[in-house]
């Protein structure tokens, strides 16, 4: 391989313009809208809201690559590289690679990761300002994407949660951070003595009190807006946390468990249901996914015991631990007893006495 050779390859592989030009057409619908109708970058202009100089420019590009064809009218074509950004299409990664979907708008903080790789912290929030759940989870232009993109089923063995768990003697649970309420439903429906909330920001907690009584729960479910931390709400015999500690550093998934032991009171528990992201080696693609995976989430691997000193460090103790498997564990904390002050100011990473 020649030198220039190589400059042209390198070149090429850290082209950043031709994936963003890619992913504003999948978050303008230019496929769907081009397929619907003969359309000229006018028209698209005026259809999408876009700058119709600017709409131009970035056609003209999508032509060069071969996702679109212009005749000499001006009138565009999908060609068949560009079927699959269409909506309609049957393996369509349209809203998968938009700029403004949820997974789309993660792999755009990846711009971000010098800042990954000098602190070992996610990137998402040096690029745009702010924690990727906090964005995508208040601003109203996401409300789309989550309703698109939001988990229908449960995954990652989060079956355990429901049949691992003995439900028999709880009456309300509230599954903080519950997103848009895919585990509550499949809770309230195998439980059927079983009454639940959901709390999470507004976007999703409004996409989750639609689903829930769209499953004919709304009798015994429900959700509210809010964040796991700030003080939550009492009154619930099980504090429900799912998939959400690996989002989060050592101090602020403490943060989070104390506040729910905070809320779940000497009476009540804190249900640990953690995912591990681990990334075996072998698996196709393994670098390049344990890469992504490690910039965009704080930290995705935590072993039983890490989870464990997580939970001593909030002042909570275990008082059941459940069937594990590799990608999920399972545990029980006891709530926190208000006057047990001493409890709550134990220094994180303190060995047991």
């Amino acid at each position: 391989m020649t030198n220039g050779s190589s400059v042209e390859i390198l070149l090429d592989m850290a082209d950043l313009l031709r994936p963003n030009a890619i992913r504003v057409a999948a978050a303008l619908k230019l496929a769907d809208h081009i397929a619907e109708d003969s359309m000229t970058a006018e028209l698209l202009a005026e259809r999408t809201g876009a700058h119709p100089i600017m709409l131009g420019k970035l056609l003209r590009y999508l032509v060069e690559l071969g996702v679109f064809g212009v005749d000499d009218a001006g009138v565009y074509t999908v060609l068949d590289l560009g079927q699959p950004l269409r909506r309609d299409a049957p393996q369509s990664v349209g809203q998968f690679l938009s700029a403004e979907g949820l997974f789309g708008r993660v792999e755009l903080g990846l711009v971000g990761l010098l800042h990954t790789v000098r602190t070992g912290d996610p990137c998402y929030s040096a690029v745009f300002g702010r924690e990727y759940w906090d964005e995508i989870n208040n601003d109203p232009a996401f409300v789309q994407a989550l309703e698109a993109e939001g988990p229908t089923q449960i995954g990652w063995d989060a079956e355990l949660i429901i049949k691992g768990y003995d439900w028999s003697g709880v009456s309300r649970v509230m599954d903080v951070g519950g997103n848009n309420g895919t585990l509550l439903i499949e809770l309230l429906t195998q439980h059927p003595h079983l009454h639940g909330t959901v709390l999470d920001l507004p976007n999703v907690a409004r996409i989750a009190e639609r689903r829930i009584a769209q499953a004919g729960l709304a009798e015994r479910g429900g959700s509210l807006s809010g964040s796991f931390f700030d003080p939550l709400p009492t009154g619930h015999d099980v504090y429900l946390l799912s998939g959400i500690l690996a989002d989060w550093n050592d101090e602020r998934a403490v943060d989070i468990l104390r506040a729910c032991g905070a809320a779940a009171g000497p009476e009540g528990r804190v249900l640990l249901a953690e995912i591990s992201m681990e990334i075996p080696p072998s698996a196709p693609g393994a670098a390049r996914t344990d890469l992504v995976v490690a910039a965009a989430v704080a930290t995705p691997v935590r072993t039983v015991d890490q989870l464990h000193e997580l939970g001593r460090s909030a002042g909570l103790q275990v008082t059941w631990e459940g069937p594990n498997t590799p990608v999920r564990s399972l545990m029980e904390f006891s709530g926190l007893n208000p006057d047990a002050g001493t409890a709550l100011g134990a220094p994180r990473g303190a060995g047991h006495a």
